[in-house]
């Protein structure tokens, strides 16, 4: 039976919570943020247009987490796209309806905007999520490139 979940935009007293969903993404031997600095990160990244960090509740308390980070271009007729990051359920919880809602969620807003397509990223690691997404209409395209670590070490090696 899916859990009925609400989803809204997350604020400094969810921090910690969306923390630890996030850790649930990280590499085992990647070290957490000290609060200071993920409070610092987290104000900087709501603050910008267009990129908005969740959070949805069930019963009152915090279940998951997901960012949604709107890209403007030329292309496509103007039209913006959009991409799903940091998606998390917790441990728990996952398997009851809460993954599928937030991305209900997030459609929502990109069709409200126009955006012409829905994108996200997935470790190869996660099969499951991959079924996941698959199970809710994506699908593979393409390539995803990416350079670990810093850029800048990166251009200058």
């Amino acid at each position: 039976m899916p859990v009925a979940i609400a989803v809204r935009r997350a604020t400094p007293a969810d921090l910690m919570q969306v923390l630890d969903l996030c850790a649930l993404l990280d590499a085992a031997d990647e070290p957490r943020l000290s609060v200071a600095a993920a409070e610092a990160r987290f104000s900087e990244l709501m603050a910008r247009e267009g990129h908005d960090i969740y959070v949805a509740e069930a019963e009152g308390e915090v279940v998951g987490t997901f960012a949604l980070v709107f890209i403007g271009g030329l292309a496509h007729t103007a039209h913006d796209s959009a991409v799903v990051e940091d998606m998390a359920v917790a441990a728990g919880r996952q398997g009851s309806g809460i993954g599928r809602q937030m991305i209900d969620f997030a459609m929502q807003q990109c069709a409200l905007r126009g955006c012409y397509k829905l994108a996200l990223s997935s470790h190869l690691r996660r099969s499951a999520a991959h079924r996941f997404y698959e199970g809710l209409g994506f699908r593979k395209h393409g390539y995803s490139y990416l350079i670990d670590g810093s850029v800048a070490d990166a251009r200058s090696g």
